[in-house]
């Protein structure tokens, strides 16, 4: 008979490429975890991994069969979801990482309605630019820039169409004047972020399918976002921003946007969790509120970079 445990740990090791990791996600011990696959090879009638001292891989059948294991245990997962207690439902911890800049201004209002509508449920919020790490950090869930790639957690699309724009403050432009090409974007003070070190000095934009880099100079430059965001508001410069990181201030006109017939760079946002357990009522409600938000922001962009380029 088939074990709903091993069919779990067959997808997750599938996920982790490892029994190591897998065996300490599901706080067992390795041979644990071996046993497991072996007892569902031999349930199956087919070797699901080829193995050895140094590597692990799945069979061409262990494929085959993987995204089966997976949606089978979705279902089951959203079946025991939809006959949980109401009561029962939001209260706890939830413990969620977020960028600095999105995460204290559209996130953090977002979160506020969400704890007001469930007062039973508890929030720690940590702000940081650092990417979480979603296996190692105490976090349940975190929201994160970038397209994802790593089969190894969970992710749920909040903003896929999200992109980057060129953005300054009207008395910034004022007093500097409004470049016209990328090119005289060299000429001006570009409000740049660094991470680890790193200065993101090199941006880079789309027009007719064509890609153009331009690398900027600037005398300001941080490792938070939030603190670029405020330079650019006060006229400090010009910044390459996340739409959602600065779509309030161009709303009210406090930024303006720049060249846009240029489109920037794609820059999606992802609700991400280490593995589909945690994808509990309360996470699942909450990705539905921040991405209903989201939608909503995305609407204004389109209205927004439509009544810019109309002005060109």
């Amino acid at each position: 008979m088939l074990r709903l445990e091993d069919l779990t740990l067959f997808v997750r090791v599938a996920a982790l490429n490892s029994f190591s990791d897998a065996a300490r996600e599901a706080d067992i011990q390795p041979a644990q975890v071996s046993t497991a696959i072996k007892r569902l090879e031999q349930t199956v009638n087919i070797r699901l991994f080829a193995r050895s001292t140094r590597s692990l891989r799945l069979t061409q059948e262990g494929e085959v069969f993987l995204p089966y294991a997976t949606q089978v245990l979705q279902m089951l997962e959203t079946g025991i979801e939809q006959i949980q207690p109401q009561a029962d439902e939001i209260r706890g911890v939830l413990q969620i990482a977020v960028p600095s800049d999105i995460g204290r201004n559209m996130l953090l209002e977002e979160f506020q309605r969400f704890q007001h509508e469930h007062p039973a449920l508890r929030l720690r919020i940590l702000f940081s630019d650092g990417i979480a790490d979603v296996f190692k950090d105490p976090v349940d869930l975190a929201f994160r820039y970038g397209h994802n790639d790593d089969a190894s957690y969970i992710s749920l699309p909040v903003s896929p169409k999200n992109r980057r724009v060129l953005v300054a403050a009207p008395s910034y432009l004022e007093r500097c004047g409004e470049p016209q090409t990328l090119s005289e974007l060299m000429q001006h003070n570009a409000l740049t972020y660094t991470l680890r070190g790193r200065v993101y000095d090199k941006w880079s934009f789309i027009k007719e399918g064509e890609i153009h880099e331009v690398t900027v100079n600037g005398t300001l430059y941080s490792d938070d976002a939030e603190v670029i965001r405020r330079l650019a508001v006060s006229g400090e410069g010009i910044t390459y921003r996340s739409w959602l990181d600065v779509c309030d201030d161009v709303l009210a006109g406090r930024l303006k946007i720049l060249l846009p017939e240029y489109e920037g760079n794609s820059l999606p946002l992802n609700l991400i969790c280490p593995h589909r357990k945690q994808l509990s009522i309360t996470v699942r409600l909450l990705h539905q509120l921040i991405k209903q938000r989201c939608d909503e922001l995305q609407a204004k962009f389109v209205e927004q970079f439509t009544y810019s380029s109309s002005q060109v």
